[in-house]
């Protein structure tokens, strides 16, 4: 018997559509009973993550929260997935709400990172304004000894330019913020970049990225999809 798993999405849309693709995708199953039963809930209108961690205002973000939580547990998931790399700086206090384990996206991605790039040292990270801050990578990377590197003020702004104002407003994205961010990770000698928001996981549908790009939204489908029971593909 398979787990059902919860999904808390909208954090954005086109980032939960693309969860739920995949997730499609990379199980193994000759018919529809042979995939996992999801229940996902789209808040799109949940408050911005990265404003609620910088101005330290996030009383409404982790109520909603709460009321989300609440309604995996009425629908008797085994599991939640949350498809937003920054809503886990609030990790801890979610957990606490529930005792539906929640997939830590951040914690398996840079594990799946140390396995794959054998020998790694630093591993780049590319994602918010509020992902970097809180230094949620940066936790997890010192967690296995390697260094987490942080794009320049000046690359940052490219990442969140590439983030707010093409992937969330319905663009492909500019590859040249891209490339100027990757280049500046290679400048430091970084052996893995880890693609840690969702919206540049959706950015990588359209263009072809480097080898050394981990996407952590990768990871979170894997791990959604093994501990809900099937088999990936």
């Amino acid at each position: 018997m398979k787990g059902k798993l919860g999904v808390i999405g909208g954090m954005g849309p086109e980032a939960t559509a693309y969860f739920y693709e995949e997730v499609i995708r990379h199980t193994k199953a000759d018919c529809d009973q042979e995939h996992i039963n999801m229940a996902i809930l789209s808040h799109a209108q949940m408050p911005d993550r990265t404003k609620a961690i910088i101005s330290g205002e996030d009383k409404e973000l982790l109520e909603a929260m709460r009321e989300d939580v609440h309604a995996m547990e009425l629908l008797h998931v085994d599991h939640i997935a949350i498809p937003c790399n920054t809503s886990h700086y609030f990790y801890d206090r979610i957990q606490a709400m529930t005792d539906i384990p929640i997939i830590h996206m951040p914690r398996e991605a840079v594990r799946y990172a140390a396995d794959r790039y054998e020998g790694v040292r630093k591993i780049g990270i590319m994602g918010t304004d509020g992902t970097i801050s809180s230094g949620i990578y940066h936790k997890e990377c010192e967690r296995l000894g390697i260094e987490a590197v942080s794009p320049s003020e000046q690359r940052q702004r490219d990442v969140m330019s590439l983030i707010y104002d093409d992937v969330k407003a319905g663009k492909k994205g500019d590859y040249q913020k891209f490339e100027r961010t990757m280049e500046e990770f290679i400048k430091k000698d970084c052996d893995a970049v880890i693609l840690a928001c969702t919206e540049i996981s959706v950015f990588k549908k359209d263009h072809v990225l480097p080898a050394i790009c981990q996407d952590a939204m990768d990871v979170l489908i894997r791990e959604s999809i093994l501990r809900s029971g099937a088999q990936y593909k």
